[in-house]
């Protein structure tokens, strides 16, 4: 039982987590190691929240989950975890992470809680709206990033949040929850409405405009946020715009996954086996590292 818990609360997908270091990163504070252990503090206490509400998503979407050639292996539609004990660890997991929430400062508490309500909302209500259901999980992932600014908060001051690094947040997001629902639809094809009842209001065709728009909208808002919406005094943020094509090949090559080879449907395990995606996301990061860090104007 304890190892289907540990399934049901998804680590694989805690690396969408990861977002709470961005902040972190971006503004130049990686040496600081009382800010680093406060943004390790929140991307754990949201690892649990996320883990909790996966548990709760789980037990209301228990009987659609075994409609689908995957998720019916789910230790909850499988009932190889019973109903009661997944929301036994939940309140037992997620009362106190969100309680400790509050000790990186009511800010961080605040968007851990808002998290929680936006996912249950989604969950309870909004899955079931066309449209509605994406901006939902894509506000989840710009909480995040929120989250992760005010980690760092010390004496009740965050960094400032740029309007173009939550674009490209909201906009990134997006990008894969439409290419998650449209491989969806091409594997469940006309079963897809049984197994979540938002996709009959989809299309393939309906949703490949929305992946064109998404794509440049996100190129768009990185290549801005890149030039005129970095944060700090460190040089290297007027050389940013050169990792712009790092950007474009993730995309392109994320793109590649869905239509040639009809992937898509879990981003964060194409994440942890697609190689040239990993070493593409490995050479952006240094190249950012670099630029913040070790770039000295002449």
């Amino acid at each position: 039982m304890l190892s289907a818990l540990v399934k049901s609360l998804r680590p694989r997908q805690w690396t969408k987590n990861l977002l709470l270091f961005a902040g972190l990163i971006f503004t130049g504070n990686m040496k600081d190691l009382r800010l680093l252990g406060r943004s390790l503090a929140g991307f754990i206490l949201f690892c649990i929240l996320s883990g909790v509400m996966y548990l709760v998503n789980d037990v209301r979407d228990m009987e659609s989950d075994r409609q689908h050639p995957e998720k019916r292996h789910r230790p909850i539609a499988s009932g190889e975890l019973p109903v009661h004990a997944a929301l036994s660890a939940a309140f037992l997991l997620g009362v106190p992470a969100l309680g400790l929430s509050y000790f990186l400062g009511v800010a961080f508490g605040n968007c851990a809680l808002v998290y929680v309500i936006l996912v249950t909302l989604y969950s309870l209500k909004f899955k079931n709206h066309v449209i509605i259901d994406l901006l939902m999980v894509a506000l989840g992932f710009v909480v995040r990033a929120v989250a992760g600014i005010e980690a760092m908060a010390v004496n009740g001051k965050a960094p400032e949040v740029t309007p173009w690094f939550l674009a490209c947040t909201l906009f990134l997001a997006l990008f894969l929850a439409i290419c998650k629902r449209r491989h969806e639809i091409i594997l469940l094809n006309n079963r897809a409405s049984e197994h979540r009842q938002v996709l009959e209001e989809y299309s393939p065709a309906f949703l490949d405009q929305m992946v064109a728009v998404t794509t440049t909208a996100t190129v768009l808002s990185y290549a801005l946020w890149s030039t005129i919406g970095t944060i700090g005094k460190f040089a290297g943020y007027r050389m940013m715009i050169y990792t712009l094509p790092f950007v474009l090949y993730g995309i392109f090559r994320y793109l590649y996954l869905v239509y040639q080879k009809e992937e898509g449907g879990a981003p964060e395990s194409i994440l942890l086996k697609d190689r040239p995606l990993q070493v593409n996301i490995l050479l952006w990061v240094i190249s950012i590292i670099i630029l913040i860090y070790f770039y000295k104007s002449t």
